[in-house]
């Protein structure tokens, strides 16, 4: 989660406490009491026994539910990208970061709940995401026509402008890297 979308969430979980009077821990065991363990019937439990509105109690269900993801260190958050059918993936992404790494000592990977965002100085140039079957390499290369595997990345993610898919390690080979460095330069 980048900085603005965790700011707003705790603003509605301050905002939530300050009208209640109750954490989310406190959330959490009244929960548990009652037995609300589904979104739906626990945000219409807190509009109406507590009179908050849709975002206020989404963003208390939102931090029960997500809250490890949220304190998790980024290393936690990037090996969250390959559990299970993942795990295999694992040895080809660290070898990819560690040749991303020598771009310059500003290159900052930073794993959501989704994708892995590489960037440079808190600007994005790219991203990763893991599938069982594949790597999904998305990058930011304004300017550039697709070409062969570097194709336009369409409703794939919108946040990139092309995507390569990668479905055997050797296909993070050295025209990925000169891509990913290409974008590295414009994202200055």
């Amino acid at each position: 989660m980048s900085n603005k979308p965790q700011k707003q969430l705790q603003t509605y979980l301050d905002e939530v406490k300050a009208k209640t009077g109750l954490t989310v821990d406190d959330f959490r065991q009244l929960a548990a009491e009652k037995g609300l363990n589904k979104a739906s019937p626990f945000v219409a439990w807190m509009k109406t026994e507590y009179g908050l509105g849709y975002h206020h109690a989404g963003a208390v269900w939102y931090h029960l539910e997500h809250a490890a993801d949220l304190i998790a260190s980024p290393e936690e958050k990037i090996a969250a990208h390959f559990k299970g059918g993942k795990a295999q993936w694992r040895a080809p992404y660290d070898a990819l970061a560690q040749q991303i790494a020598t771009f310059g000592p500003d290159v900052e990977f930073a794993p959501n709940l989704t994708w892995i965002n590489l960037q440079r100085n808190g600007k994005k140039f790219g991203i990763v995401q893991t599938s069982a079957n594949r790597l999904d390499i998305g990058i930011k290369f304004k300017g550039v026509p697709p070409d062969g595997r570097l194709e336009a990345s369409g409703s794939w993610n919108p946040m990139v402008t092309h995507r390569v898919k990668i479905t055997t390690p050797a296909e993070l080979d050295v025209e990925l890297l000169v891509w990913l460095k290409q974008a590295y330069e414009k994202a200055a």
